[in-house]
C-alpha cells in the first residue's frame, strides 16, 4: 500500500490560513467589536455586550478555499433579553459596522455578514441572554426569518475541544474533508456537518491517508443507514434536514471519494498514488515522487523470502521466482554457516 502520510500532512499545511491574513482577519475583528461597542453604548446603553469568537475558527478546523476565501465567526452577546424584535436587534450591529467596507453589511438569516476585499469575511451572529450570570442557560440566537432561537455555540465548541483531546488527527481530517467539499462545491454538506461527522465516525490510524479512507467509508455506512446528522449541542437540530433531496448526489461524492482513496493505498507507485488523491482532493495534493512505496517493496522481499525458506518457490517462464506457477524450485539450505 502506498505510504502518502507525509504528501498529506504536506496538504495539511497548504491549507493554513497564512499568518499575514491570519492577522489582517484578527485587526478586522477587533475593530468591529470596538464599533458594535460604541454603537450600544451611545445608541443602547441598558443593554451589558460581550464576545465570544466561536465555529471553525473557535475548533481550528478553519481552511483556505481554492479561491483563498476564509472566514471567522464572531459571536455577539447582549442582556437582558430585548423587548423588540430579532430583526431588530440584527439591525442595530449592522448600524454599527455597515460602512466598514466598500460593499456594506449583508443582513444573513442568521448573522451580519462584512465582507473582505483581502479575500474573508467575518460572520457576526446575535445573541440575546436574560443574564451573563447564568452559565447554565442557553442563549437564544436573533435570526431574519424566525425570530429567537435556542443556540448554544459554546456547548458545541465544548463538546469539539472532547473529541480531539489528545487527537491531532482529527482536525486534520476535518480539513482533509473541507478541502473535499471545497473542491466538489455543489451539493455537498455544509462544513458543520461534515465537522460532526467526522467526530463521531473517526477511524484512528497511524496513516492519515488510511484514516482518512476509513473515516469516508464509516460515515458513508452512517449515512446510507439513516441520513441525519444532529448537532451534539443546543438545539440539536439536524443539519442535514434541509438536504434530503441531494441524498443521491451526496452519497455519489462519498462513493467517488472513497474509489479514488482506495486505489491510491492499494497502488505501489507514490506517484500515480497522489494522482488519485488529487482526483479526490483537488490540485493542492502535492504530486510524491514517481517511485515505489520502498516499505511495500520490503513487504515483496520478505514474502518472496518466506516462500523460498518455505521450500514453495516456483520460477516462472521469465526467471522470477513466486509460488503460483512454474519450475518447482528445491528448498533453500543455505542458512549463513
Amino acid at each position: 500500500m502506498a505510504n502518502l502520510h507525509s504528501e498529506f500532512l504536506e496538504f495539511y499545511d497548504a491549507l493554513q490560513i497564512v499568518k499575514s491574513k491570519r492577522e489582517q482577519i484578527i485587526t478586522s475583528h477587533n475593530n468591529l467589536r470596538k464599533l458594535i461597542k460604541n454603537e450600544f453604548s451611545k445608541n443602547h446603553p441598558e443593554y451589558t455586550v460581550g464576545f465570544w469568537i466561536q465555529g471553525s475558527w473557535k475548533m481550528g478546523t478553519t481552511i483556505r478555499t481554492n479561491d483563498d476565501e476564509c472566514d471567522l465567526d464572531d459571536g455577539f452577546y447582549i442582556t437582558p433579553e430585548p423587548k423588540v424584535t430579532s430583526t431588530t436587534v440584527k439591525n442595530w450591529v449592522q448600524d454599527a459596522v455597515d460602512n466598514v467596507t466598500d460593499t456594506g453589511a449583508s443582513h444573513k438569516n442568521k448573522c451580519i455578514r462584512v465582507q473582505y476585499k483581502g479575500g474573508y469575511h467575518i460572520d457576526i451572529p446575535v445573541y440575546v441572554k436574560s443574564s451573563f450570570d447564568r452559565p447554565w442557560e442557553h442563549p437564544k440566537l436573533a435570526t431574519r426569518d424566525n425570530g429567537y432561537i435556542s443556540s448554544d455555540p459554546k456547548e458545541l465548541c465544548d463538546w469539539f475541544k472532547e473529541k480531539k483531546k489528545n487527537n491531532d488527527q482529527l482536525v486534520r481530517i476535518i480539513s482533509y474533508m473541507k478541502a473535499w467539499s471545497d473542491d466538489v462545491r455543489q451539493s455537498m454538506p455544509p462544513g458543520l456537518a461534515l465537522t460532526i461527522l467526522a467526530a463521531e465516525n473517526q477511524v484512528k490510524n497511524d496513516r492519515d491517508d488510511v484514516a482518512l479512507l476509513e473515516t469516508l467509508k464509516a460515515i458513508r455506512n452512517k449515512l446510507n443507514a439513516l441520513f441525519v446528522c444532529r448537532v451534539p449541542a443546543t438545539p440539536r437540530d439536524n443539519v442535514l434536514e434541509d438536504l434530503s433531496d441531494r441524498k443521491a448526489q451526496i452519497m455519489a461524492e462519498f462513493d467517488r471519494i472513497i474509489s479514488y482513496g482506495e486505489k491510491a493505498i492499494s497502488e505501489k507507485n507514490m506517484l500515480k498514488a497522489s494522482k488519485q488523491w488529487r482526483h479526490a482532493l483537488g490540485d493542492r495534493f502535492p504530486e510524491a515522487e514517481d517511485k515505489d512505496d520502498p516499505e511495500m517493496r520490503l513487504n515483496e522481499l520478505r514474502s518472496l523470502s518466506n516462500t523460498v525458506l518455505s521450500g514453495q518457490a516456483k520460477t516462472d517462464s521469465k526467471g522470477y521466482i513466486q509460488s503460483t506457477s512454474g519450475v518447482h524450485n528445491p528448498p533453500h539450505k543455505f542458512y549463513g554457516e
